[in-house]
């Protein structure tokens, strides 16, 4: 069953590389990059990066991970941290 809008066929699956769906790509963190923290426009743009080059819509905590690696973010240890209190 074919669901049609116009000229639009709204049932056609975006993930199968052999449909005819043209429309936008979707991104969840779309709204989030006029976020007023900087370091939050820039992650979620990173993470946006990310789908796109692995052609992936939602992400594991792995990946999440290695995105905020690649930005450059790591964990300080507890050391570190008292001595700067």
């Amino acid at each position: 069953m074919s669901i049609s809008f116009g000229s639009q066929d709204l049932s056609a699956d975006r993930r199968d590389s052999s449909s005819n769906y043209s429309g936008p790509e979707r991104r969840q963190f779309r709204d989030s990059h006029s976020a007023t923290n900087p370091q939050v426009s820039e992650l979620a743009h990173a993470v946006d990066q990310y789908k796109l080059n692995h052609r992936r819509r939602f992400i594991t905590y792995e990946e999440l991970h290695s995105v905020i690696v690649g930005l450059g973010y790591k964990k300080e240890t507890e050391a570190v941290v008292a001595k700067t209190v």
